[in-house]
């Protein structure tokens, strides 16, 4: 016993000796741990500094006296900003919404390739404390991942999204953080920033990396588009063309929250939308009305990428809520005679032709919408792959199971990491997720009443009901149509028929996404 007692000292005395000779420090940084905890970041007033650029005078370096000449500017700036010392360098800095004055602190962080990037002021809904807010956001992510896993709406990408959410919002956990250098030498570019050169990369949280190897280039919804098209049978839309107006139809809902946001950008002021342009803004949360999660995040990632969190939760959630708006609006605007109009069985479709169909649509898109080409080239490769035949079976079996699997859950948790509480917790957010579930209505309702402006003028009936299939929430919404139809007659199935303007409305809202990228870009 008393052996072990004198190891034991010996170890404590290496210990304080190896902790820079002085057990004090030792025990300082032990007491300091209380303030590195999960409570301790609840309890946080504002967001961290490197976000809002509020750092401690500690933390910056010596404030100028611009009462005398100042040398070298570098000499007033370190790793977390600088200060400015002219007139001129504060009107270089200026903008209309952020006027800059002379003697102001400019805070924030240096990237990983040296780039600056300034911090900007965190709201938290109700003004409460950024600790708090984090705090309401993991009961939320909670109920998102209850949604998925007990009420089964979209499990595949909400169980992701509301765990990235949990991630993100855990204090002090750092997973979101970017990757910043420091230690480097500083210079100023014409346009008034900094740049640092040769510094020393701090590694950033690997859901930074994620959201920035798949979302910011855009490789991840074209990943998961590939995989669309290996799952997708394009012969119920080859075999009766004319279901494409169905769901160009549906995509009236994404015009619908266009101007709706557009208004509340007229009516709330241009900083509404979390200081990006109103109309990228209007264009991103326009086409939630599609109901297609990668077309959105596609697009939103491009124009209006502060806004993504909450569109893309408002995507996929009325993609999973699917079976409970659709049939009320169904039974509202159609009449029991219509719902029980049986259509006829579709023709075979040949193999030459669903060969043929992927080529001829993505040499379209090249000809008339160059834009659009990304997504639609990816959704007909993995077509493509599918229909050919056991050549490629392998290509066309990882494209719809391994990749899009491994893909979903990357781009699940980059999605979630934007659901951090001074991103989701405001009214943007509320108008977005308004304007979102309008938006899908309106699609839904403009493809049944395309189906019953159909029937006026042709002889070949068309039951409405599969007009609601015009979203693109493939191939549960072609599956709401044919359940309505069968709790009105047990032998009227009009799934096949439902997928046409289902899968026209996949091609028809990445379209519609080319174009808005088009005109907005």
């Amino acid at each position: 016993m008393k052996k072990a007692s004198v190891a034991l000292f010996v170890l404590f005395a290496a210990a304080c000796v190896w902790a820079d000779g002085d057990w004090r420090d030792t025990l300082g940084k032990v007491k300091d741990l209380s303030g590195d905890t999960g409570v301790a970041g609840f309890m946080r007033k504002e967001a961290p500094a490197y976000i809002t650029g509020n750092f401690a005078e500690k933390d910056r370096p010596a404030a100028p006296d611009l009462t005398k000449p100042f040398g070298n500017p570098a000499a007033y700036a370190n790793k977390n900003g600088f200060w400015v010392l002219s007139d001129a360098h504060a009107a270089k800095l200026s903008t209309e919404k952020h006027p800059v004055k002379k003697g102001d602190w400019i805070g924030g962080y240096f990237d990983d390739s040296g780039a600056f990037v300034r911090g900007h002021e965190v709201k938290v809904l109700g003004g409460l404390p950024y600790g708090i807010g984090q705090l309401i956001m993991i009961p939320l992510c909670l109920v998102m991942i209850y949604l998925a896993i007990v009420k089964g709406f979209e499990p595949l990408l909400l169980l992701p999204i509301g765990f990235g959410g949990l991630l993100a919002n855990c204090p002090l956990g750092g997973v979101t953080a970017p990757a910043m250098m420091h230690d480097g030498l500083i210079s100023f570019l014409a346009s008034g920033l900094p740049v640092m050169q040769g510094g020393i990369v701090e590694p950033g949280g690997f859901l930074y990396y994620f959201f920035r190897f798949g979302i910011d280039t855009g490789v991840f919804p074209i990943m998961i588009f590939m995989g669309v098209g290996a799952m997708t049978d394009f012969g119920p839309l080859i075999a009766n063309p004319k279901m494409a107006l169905l769901g160009g139809a549906a995509q009236f809902g994404i015009f619908f929250a266009l101007f709706g946001a557009l208004g509340l950008a007229a009516l709330f002021g241009a900083d509404f939308f979390m200081g990006a342009d109103p109309i990228k803004a209007a264009a991103s949360i326009g086409i939630i009305g599609g109901a297609d999660g990668p077309t959105a995040i596609w697009l939103t990632s491009r124009l209006a990428p502060d806004l993504l969190g909450a569109i893309a939760v408002a995507a996929y959630s009325y993609m999973a809520l699917v079976p409970i708006i659709q049939p009320p609006i169904m039974n509202a605007l159609t009449t029991q005679k219509e719902r029980l109009i049986k259509m006829p069985p579709l023709r075979e479709v040949k193999k030459i032709e669903k060969i043929c169909f992927p080529l001829i649509v993505l040499l379209l898109c090249a000809t008339l919408l160059p834009s659009a080409v990304p997504l639609i080239g990816a959704l007909m490769l993995g077509n493509l792959a599918k229909e050919a035949g056991p050549s490629v079976a392998r290509i066309s079996d990882t494209m719809s199971n391994a990749l899009i699997n491994i893909v979903t859950i990357m781009l699940g948790l980059s999605v979630g990491s934007k659901l951090a509480c001074e991103k989701f917790l405001s009214g943007t957010t509320l108008a977005i997720l308004a304007l979102g579930l309008c938006a899908f209505c309106v699609g839904t309702a403009a493809g049944v009443v395309m189906a019953k402006i159909m029937n006026l003028v042709s002889k070949e009936k068309v039951n409405p009901l599969i007009g609601s299939a015009g979203v693109s929430a493939v191939p549960m919404a072609a599956r709401v149509s044919n359940k309505v139809s069968l709790g009105n007659d047990p032998t009227n199935f009009i799934l096949m028929q439902a997928m046409g303007p289902n899968v026209s409305g996949v091609i028809g809202s990445a379209v519609v996404a080319g174009v808005l990228y088009t005109l907005c870009r």
